[in-house]
């Protein structure tokens, strides 16, 4: 049957296809349209911004603070008077008398009803010196509180650069595989057409085509693992789920700041956390050794009471009265038992303190070593950079030299596409030797506590 002389309805049928197709393909590039929406641009500044407000981890070291401050109360209430008050309703039973030998015995009425108030305060005036040792340390402890949070700050903030520049290099290493596939894949259709004309092989194709399978497979592990470094970030900044975190081009001109290894050796003396902890850690065990010395002396303390008691049963026969008395006086307490008892506790008191301020020379010499091997890395990333430099310089000028020669016939597709694989491997050396700059100087902001 002639064109002509087809049907209406497989004219209709086919017109409804078309529709269908545009529909489909409407539908499919709004899908990807969503798919490909633009993520999240993020800076260091803000993402540092996001993690004080929603790390949790920072968060319970912010409720640890809070219970210092609470803390620290607590002890300075120990400055205040003891008040206690006490009242007893009780059944008093008959009493019974006897001679001296029990012989003789006659039963004493006694009043059944008997109460007892009692109100005594009292104001410790010198207690060797216990109650200020107990507020100093509960002070230390707040400031180790804080130096704790301060310091979980830092290392939740050196864990995000982290995530991020690994983020950025994952990004950088996905694009530059997808140009190596597509230049192979562009490689093979070349090869294709000029097999057609009998100037190529079947196995010069094949050596590329398994060229191309591996770099799918190798772009496959680079976004999976740049899905699990997003989500990572994502998780650890509390943002909504399904968030995708975009690095800050303008990452790579940050400037860098080069101080000499005596001006960084200086900063983490002054502001490394580590450190003052362990400072403050030598204060701590110092007012131990005194808390424990002030058991060996006396307590003195400011007393006053008011009672009010009934019936007297001093008397016989009781008086079926209410006896109110007061008094006002100064009290003083020795335990004569710390003398003896005391000694095994002040003595290891005063190892602690030792051993904490050994602690503290020993952090000192770390935190020098872990300063002088940043340095070094530091320096050593510097110089990485400027031989990828020198290798983008080099990987352009063959690029270049390769692609003139292959426009004039005089180079193989091959040496064409060694020559831009080269070019590409070169490019993403210096970008990851750019981000390994900006890494080494976060890390020693970080070994600094200066992030």
């Amino acid at each position: 049957m002639s064109r002509q002389a087809r049907h209406p309805n497989s004219m209709y049928m086919n017109k409804s296809k078309w529709l269908m197709t545009l529909c489909i393909v409407a539908l499919c590039s709004q899908s990807l349209c969503a798919q490909s929406s633009p993520g999240r641009v993020m800076g260091i500044e803000e993402m540092f911004r996001l993690a004080d407000e929603n790390s949790k981890s920072i968060q319970t070291y912010s409720t640890g603070k809070e219970a210092a401050d609470e803390a620290l109360k607590a002890a300075k209430a120990q400055r205040l008077p003891d008040v206690n008050a006490s009242l007893s309703f009780s059944y008093l039973g008959d009493g019974r008398l006897w001679d001296r030998d029990f012989k003789n015995g006659m039963n004493i009425s006694m009043p059944h009803f008997g109460n007892n108030f009692a109100l005594e305060a009292e104001q410790v005036v010198y207690a060797g010196g216990a109650i200020n040792s107990g507020i100093a340390i509960a002070e230390l402890s707040q400031q180790l509180a804080g130096l704790d949070w301060q310091k979980n700050r830092q290392e939740i903030r050196f864990l995000l650069i982290g995530y991020y520049l690994n983020l950025y290099k994952l990004n950088n290493q996905l694009l530059v595989l997808q140009k190596n596939l597509d230049l192979t894949e562009q490689v093979i259709r070349n090869m294709e057409a000029r097999r057609d004309q009998g100037t190529v092989l079947k196995n010069d194709i094949t050596r590329y085509e398994l060229q191309k399978e591996t770099l799918k497979l190798q772009i496959a592990q680079v976004q999976d693992s740049r899905k699990i470094m997003n989500h990572q970030l994502v998780i650890t900044l509390h943002l909504p789920a399904g968030t995708e975190i975009v690095p800050d081009t303008t990452l790579l001109g940050t400037e860098i700041q080069t101080l000499a290894e005596s001006d960084w050796q200086q900063m983490a003396t002054q502001s490394n956390i580590s450190l003052q902890q362990a400072g403050l850690n030598v204060k701590v065990n110092e007012q131990q050794v005194k808390l424990e010395r002030s058991e060996r002396l006396p307590k003195v303390a400011i007393v006053a009471a008011e009672h009010l008691d009934g019936p007297i049963t001093i008397e016989v026969p009781t008086l079926d009265n209410n006896f109110n008395y007061w008094y006002v006086g100064i009290g003083v307490k020795y335990n004569f038992s710390s003398l003896y008892k005391n000694n095994k506790k002040l003595k290891q008191a005063r190892l602690n303190a030792r051993r904490a301020q050994e602690e503290h020379e020993l952090a000192q010499e770390q935190i020098e070593i872990a300063v002088q091997d940043g340095y070094v890395n530091f320096l050593t990333s510097f110089t990485d950079l400027r031989t990828q430099e020198k290798s983008v310089e080099l990987a352009d000028e063959n690029y270049a030299v390769i692609s003139n020669r292959y426009k004039n016939e005089l180079a193989l597709l091959t040496d064409m596409l060694d020559a831009s694989n080269m070019k590409l491997s070169a490019d993403l050396s210096l970008v990851n030797a750019r981000i390994n700059v900006i890494y080494n100087y976060y890390k020693m902001k970080y070994i600094t506590h200066t992030l």
